[in-house]
């Protein structure tokens, strides 16, 4: 029977170096949930920076019979264990390095390991921030080596240096408990600790994350905005402007401190579109504007139909038969290669810039009229063509007002406008001339009882109304300063953009854009000439320009302190009356409603539109977060805050049936 060699175990406290493949995890060992990857990469990376710190506490594995095997049991340091495992594992140390270990054979092993992990307390975080920062200061380590010798990624060093840098003021309240980390990590949005400290001061009781950032921030432009996108970041930073950076939420970019610089930038090349426009187009002036100023007593031209050259008839049918071609080839491909992407977008550039032309402006109008070159709230450059000023325009008061104009004043009060050609025709001389051999005091006498006798003969015809109502609209919507219509009626039209911004350039406004700018082309150049143009329409024409230039006039606006309650209770009838349902010209989006109400609204909405239960799920997320979570919750669905929903009427006005139809005249006499 051969020797057994007996293993010498070292006495209880002494300190000896182990090969790290004689360390094998203690059975022992109180802590069962394993250690997570990442911990593990941390201590890997703090053990090749600067060694073990804190020595492996082992106790000697012993077989069955009690003798030693010579492996040991480490009671206390797995992570450190496991650590110096994966550095072996990728070759940095050898499997035999040894570890700096301490032999426990008095405690019981279980104990000392539940002691380790319980009987301590972890650095208060503001510390940590700070000794990052000193690291940054005094060492001169960057975010990348201080995340190397700390086993964290250079993102999380970048933030916690950015929090060791808000000010000691706010760091003292944030240990005291007065703030939350979430507030500090508002306040670490800037590195100016006089404004973080001033911005303290003015917080009442609202002092969430989302109130500290808007604060902070409100002199800042946030690189989502449309100033932003037009000029670019890029251009904006060569141009010597700076960026804030949010390290703790998703900025989108971060926001612009310069925001003199960034509006200089945008009205320049604002200004260089402009440019462009009129050599290219040959306006006599083009004007940029960052928002649309609806050219008030303007007239605005508009283009009209006109027949393609025969060389560009030619080049429109090349086009449209390859585009069909390239279709037919590829209809069943499931990816376009990038060429064929690419030339069908040379194709359609190309029809659309043929079918342009079947629109052109009047050369005179060009000549004399200009275009505003607009920021859109998108960020895109949007021109508005064909505006024409008073001192610029000829005696023609053509078609083309946009609707913007005002109002006419007050009946009798134009009298001294002058007149226009085209309204003072044939007729109206024959007029005046009847009119030089009576006295003042006779024509307002005859004229008076004719108006009398038009009325009572109007009264009877109520398709007649129709003509001179639509007439009187037209004449003032469409025309500026004809004096046209003889029945006393004004549009008045409220310009929406000026309580929504950007409401232009939605797909209802844009819409409606280009079914007012339709009727404008239609309209005759002389005004004098509009009322055969009314009477010569189609029935149904003439109810849709009646139908036109009655809407134009709606205004369901509700401003503070409202006085207007029995008109909004109108607009409310005119909304079951026309069936109006805005889901087809409004989705709940963060922009339109979600980031600019409460949680609890948001929830409330979720809860109506989707489910109790969908939000249950979001009800713990931040404002920004639940407000993004709830737009796409909601995509789906058909939900409308209360004051875009249409109660149901019993008054629904639709078109005219056998029952709804009756003679107007039995019923006047009635």
């Amino acid at each position: 029977m051969s020797a057994k060699s007996v293993e010498i175990i070292p006495a209880s406290g002494t300190e000896v170096f182990i090969p790290l493949n004689k360390l094998k995890k203690s059975p022992n060992n109180a802590r069962k949930t394993p250690h997570s990857e990442a911990a593990i990469e941390g201590y890997a990376a703090s053990i090749a920076a600067k060694g073990i710190l804190q020595n492996l506490v082992v106790e000697p594995e012993l077989d069955a019979e009690g003798t030693a095997t010579g492996f040991y049991l480490v009671t206390i340091g797995e992570g450190r264990r496991l650590a110096q495992l994966l550095r072996a594992k990728r070759k940095e140390i050898k499997k035999t390095e040894p570890i700096r270990c301490i032999i426990d054979t008095a405690n019981d092993p279980h104990e000392i390991s539940l002691d380790e992990n319980v009987t301590r307390e972890n650095m208060h975080p503001a510390d940590q921030f700070e000794a990052f920062r000193r690291l940054a200061e005094e060492r001169g380590f960057g975010a990348e080596e201080i995340a190397a010798r700390f086993g964290v990624t250079p993102h999380v060093v970048r933030q916690r240096l950015r929090l060791g840098a808000v000010s000691p003021k706010l760091i003292q309240l944030y240990r005291a408990g007065d703030l939350a980390l979430e507030q500090l990590m508002a306040f670490a949005i800037t590195d100016d600790r006089a404004r973080q400290e001033s911005v303290y001061e003015r917080l009442s009781y609202e002092r969430d994350a989302s109130t500290i950032r808007r604060l902070l921030t409100e002199t800042h432009v946030a690189a989502t905005d449309r100033r932003a996108s037009f000029v670019g970041l890029e251009a904006y930073i060569e141009a010597g402007g700076t960026i804030l950076r949010d390290l703790f939420t998703d900025d989108r970019g971060g926001y612009l401190e310069d925001v003199a610089l960034l509006d200089l930038l945008v009205t320049a090349r604002l200004g260089r579109e402009a440019d462009a426009l009129r050599a290219a187009e040959g306006w006599k002036w083009t004007e940029p504007h960052l928002d649309f100023p609806h050219a008030h007593g303007m007239r605005r031209a508009y283009p009209h139909p006109v027949e393609l050259s025969a060389e560009d008839e030619a080049a429109l049918q090349v086009a449209q038969i390859a585009f069909d071609q390239l279709t037919e080839q590829h209809q069943t491909a499931e990816e376009q290669p990038d060429e064929i992407d690419a030339r069908f977008g040379e194709l359609e550039t190309q029809i659309e810039q043929l079918e342009a032309k079947r629109q052109a402006y009047d050369p005179g109008d060009v000549a004399r009229g200009g275009a505003f070159v607009i920021l859109n709230h998108d960020g895109t450059v949007r021109i508005e063509r064909g505006f024409i000023r008073p001192e610029d325009d000829k005696s023609h008061p053509e078609a083309g007002q946009d609707g913007e104009a005002e109002a006419p004043e007050e009946e009798g009060k134009g009298d001294d406008q002058a007149s226009c050609d085209g309204e003072g025709g044939e007729e109206e001389s024959d007029e005046e001339d009847g009119e030089q051999r009576l006295s003042d005091t006779l024509v307002r006498d005859l004229t008076a009882h004719r108006t009398l006798g038009l009325r009572l003969n109007l009264n009877e015809q109520p398709d007649v109304a129709i003509v001179a109502v639509t007439h009187a609209l037209a004449a003032q919507i469409f025309y500026i300063g004809a004096n046209a219509h003889v029945v006393g009626i004004q549009p008045v039209k409220t310009d929406l953009a000026t309580h929504a911004v950007g409401i232009e350039d939605t797909p209802a406004g844009k819409a409606w854009s280009d079914r007012h700018a339709n009727w404008a082309r239609q309209m005759p150049r002389d005004v004098a000439k509009l009322w055969e143009f009314v009477v010569e329409l189609d029935y149904d024409s003439r109810m849709a320009l009646f139908a036109h230039c009655t809407a134009l006039t709606v205004n369901a606006v509700k401003l503070p302190f409202d006085l207007r309650p029995r008109a909004l209770a109108a607009a409310s009838r005119l909304a079951g009356a026309v069936a109006l349902d805005m889901t087809g010209y409004w989705r709940p989006t963060v922009q339109s409603y979600l980031g600019r109400v409460t949680k609890a609204s948001i929830l409330e909405a979720v809860r109506e539109g989707v489910s109790e239960e969908a939000a249950e799920r979001i009800s713990g997320m931040k404002k920004t977060e639940m407000a993004a979570a709830a737009e796409q919750l909601l995509a789906a669905t058909d939900w409308l805050p209360p004051l875009l929903r249409t109660a149901k009427t019993d008054d629904q006005v639709g078109a005219p049936n056998e029952t709804q139809s009756c003679d107007f005249r039995s019923r006047a006499a009635e």
